[in-house]
Order: structure tokens, then sequence, then C-alpha cells
């Protein structure tokens, strides 16, 4: 199974989608969870001219020419190596069977896996579990904050900012004095967690607007990781928007609907206004 890499970038995979993005539009209506949206669109701007120019073309000779082999020691690499910041973070959260899950899974994989290159852990079921520590301060309580689109990583919000820097400490290449080796692996986990998106590329740039969508996406999954798919009833979402409907089109269809009903038919009499003088004849 190829596990898309997430130890070097900790972000979720959505922090690479905002580099996706083509062009964006606005509707005029500012979400109260995105009070910065002017500087986030010019950092969205600045992601997508970086990705059309480098990254996604770079990953798109990545995932034409790497053979299966290699992409998949690749992916079950760089997910081992993001097993220290799952095991922490469970600890954190007080969730110590997942915990234990977890270092069961980092060491038989970097053991019998060669380093991390085989999954030996799922071939005999045992779980893998996605923390990081913005889910943890929202396990305690801290509100996501002001959504950010952050430069060259994409989305996030206020409080899941800072997760890449904790994530930063518990990577094993952080206390292994690796050098280049370092770099490779950077570049390497960029290019595979970039081709893994390539089949969302279509889909997003047919949004009307790619921004929103990408933000409401990366908003709703993040409350899902918080609460591990049990959100209470009062922080429940709204249903994400169809991405490919221009949300001003139904209201210039409510108003020609309004003025079509306002409208008299061919050959139908006007209606007289209420309190009208009855014709001659007819009063009494």
């Amino acid at each position: 199974m190829i596990h898309a890499p997430a130890a070097v970038v900790r972000f979720p995979a959505l922090l690479f989608a905002a580099l996706l993005l083509g062009g964006c539009a606005t509707t005029g209506k500012r979400d109260p969870s995105d009070p910065w949206e002017p500087m986030n669109r010019g950092t969205f701007a600045v992601n997508d001219t970086v990705d059309r120019n480098a990254v996604r073309p770079a990953a798109q000779t990545y995932d034409d020419h790497a053979p299966g082999w290699f992409r998949a020691g690749a992916g079950n690499f760089f997910t081992n190596l993001n097993s220290p910041t799952n095991i922490v973070n469970n600890l954190l959260q007080g969730k110590f069977k997942e915990a234990g899950q977890d270092t069961l899974r980092f060491l038989m994989n970097t053991t019998l896996g060669v380093g991390g290159l085989f999954d030996p852990a799922s071939d005999v079921e045992l779980p893998q579990h996605d923390e990081d520590f913005g889910q943890t301060l929202g396990w305690w309580g801290v509100p996501p904050g002001p959504y950010l689109m952050l430069p060259f990583l994409g989305p996030s919000t206020l409080r899941d900012a800072p997760s890449a820097v904790f994530a930063r400490f518990l990577e094993p290449f952080y206390w292994y004095n690796a050098g280049n080796e370092r770099w490779v692996s950077l570049g390497l986990s960029v290019l595979e967690l970039r081709a893994s998106l390539l089949p969302l590329d279509a889909t997003i740039e047919r949004a009307y607007d790619p921004y929103v969508f990408i933000r409401d996406a990366y908003l709703q999954r993040r409350l899902y990781l918080v609460f591990d798919g049990n959100i209470p009833e009062h922080l429940q979402p709204a249903p994400l928007e169809d991405p490919l409907e221009d949300p001003l089109e139904d209201e210039l269809e409510e108003g020609l609907d309004d003025g079509a009903e306002a409208t008299p038919e061919a050959g139908e009499a006007p209606a007289e206004p209420s309190g009208a003088a009855a014709p001659p004849g007819q009063a009494g």
C-alpha cells in the first residue's frame, strides 16, 4: 500500500492541494473564519505560480517515470518517519491504545521493513493513526483561529500553523546529522506528495472559486480530524457548496423568477389595484 509522505512536510495533503489551484474569483462575501482573505488570496496566487511553473511539472515527470516499487517504498518510508509525531500526539491526547499501536508499527516497519521501505505492520492489520500538534491543541479546546494560506505550504489556521515546527523536532532527521540526505528527503517527499494529488487537478481547476473550495474543504477536514469524526452537533459544518456552481447564479435566477411572476402573461389583463372603484353599473 502506498502512503502519502507526511514526515517532512507535516501538514495534510490539502496543504499542497492549494498549489493545485488555478485563478480565483470572489463573491464579495467575507467568511468569518477568513478575516485575512485579501492577504491569503495574494499568497494563494504566488503558490499557484510556483506550482504551475516548477512543482507540478516536476511531479508529473516523477509520476510518469518513477517505477511503482520505488514510489511504494518512498511512500512507506516517509509515512514511517512521521510515526514519532503520531505517537507523541496520541499520548498528549490520552489515546494510549493508539500510541501503543503506532509504536509497534514504527518498530516493526523500521526493523522488519528495512528502515520503513516496506510496511509489514499493515500486512498484520496493525492500524495506523494520523495525529499532529494542531489536532492536539484542538482536542485541548483551543479554537482554530483565523484561516491562513502559508507561502509554499498551503492552507492552515493560526492554531495549526505551529504544528510543522513541533513535528520538526520529532523527525529522526532532525536528531541525525543527515547533511545532504535531509534535502534529498525533503525534495522526494514533495514530489511524492504532489504526484499523489495530480488526479485532483482537473476537479479543483473547474471550481468556480478554487480558493473558497479548498479553504472550506480544509477547515471541514481539520474539524473531522480533531474530533475523530464525532463532531459535536453545534459544530457541524454546512455542506460544501457545489465547486462548479457560480454562487451568484442562484441569486440571479431568483431575481428573474420574481420578475417573471410579476409580469402578466400575454393576453392576460393586469390585476386591478386593491380598493379600485368598480366599473359603472356594478357598484352597490
